[in-house]
């Protein structure tokens, strides 16, 4: 199997910064895209940010310019780093990977971090 742990979430000030992590680990024969979604209370899960495993990004207009998503290959392991926090980017932040299993390489999976909240007061 195969398991993704976040971590960083927090309670921050406007204006300021957080970094979450989300490591991925388990029977990986390869990762394809890695992304961020966030889901605020009373609101659909809306995609934050994605990466392909060829380093290519992708982002919701309302966090361009503020936030930025990295991975690490060597460990499995997607980054983001929020910027400018507001407090409409309170929410609970998950983390997304599709997953070669070694087991099954040729087949696709999808697997999700447990969340971690993201809490921006004014």
């Amino acid at each position: 199997q195969v398991q993704l742990v976040e971590s960083g979430g927090g309670l921050v000030q406007a204006g300021g910064s957080l970094r979450l992590s989300c490591a991925a680990s388990g029977s990986i024969f390869s990762i394809d895209a890695m992304g961020w979604y966030r889901q605020a209370p009373g609101k659909q899960r809306e995609l934050v940010a994605t990466i392909s495993s060829a380093g290519s990004t992708n982002y919701v207009d309302s966090v361009k310019g503020r936030f930025t998503i990295s991975r690490d290959n060597a460990k499995n392991t997607v980054y983001l780093q929020m910027n400018s926090l507001k407090p409409e980017d309170t929410a609970v932040y998950y983390c997304n990977a599709r997953v070669r299993r070694t087991t099954t390489p040729l087949l696709m999976y999808e697997y999700w971090g447990q969340g971690t909240q993201v809490t921006v007061s004014s």
